[in-house]
Order: C-alpha cells, then sequence, then structure tokens
C-alpha cells in the first residue's frame, strides 16, 4: 500500500461524498474554510493531509471524523 494510492483514494472518496451533498468544491472549500485550490488538489490525491485538515473536511460535510471515514477502504 503506497501512500500516492491511498491519497488517490481518498480523493476520490471524498469527491464521491461531497456529490452526493450536490456540493461545489468551490462550496465545500467555503464550508471547510479552505482554498478551493488545496481542497482541488486533496481530490485528485496530490496533497497528504493534517489531521486539522481532516476534521475540517468533516465539518465542512457536516459529518463526524468517524462517520467520513467509514467507508473509505485503503488499496490493497
Amino acid at each position: 500500500m503506497d501512500r500516492d494510492s491511498i491519497l488517490e483514494a481518498f480523493g476520490k472518496h471524498l469527491a464521491q461524498i461531497r456529490k452526493e451533498r450536490r456540493l461545489s468544491i468551490h462550496q465545500l472549500a467555503i464550508a471547510c474554510d479552505m482554498e478551493y485550490s488545496h481542497l482541488q488538489r486533496i481530490e485528485k490525491g496530490k496533497v497528504n493531509i493534517a489531521l486539522t485538515t481532516l476534521l475540517n473536511i468533516a465539518r465542512g460535510l457536516d459529518l463526524s471524523p468517524e462517520e467520513l471515514m467509514h467507508k473509505f477502504k485503503t488499496p490493497k
């Protein structure tokens, strides 16, 4: 399980949840109090995020961190 695969899988997971909630990247970035471009890079799997960023994303999606990570599957 390499770092890049994990980041890409999490980015896809995040994008799926965002789309299910019918939010644009811009709308979610505002809700998370982060730059649009940073969130875009997270969804593309280009950024290894900090725990505080994960918490802000969960808050922006109105989820607990556990709910955000519940269906996330790490690549094998």
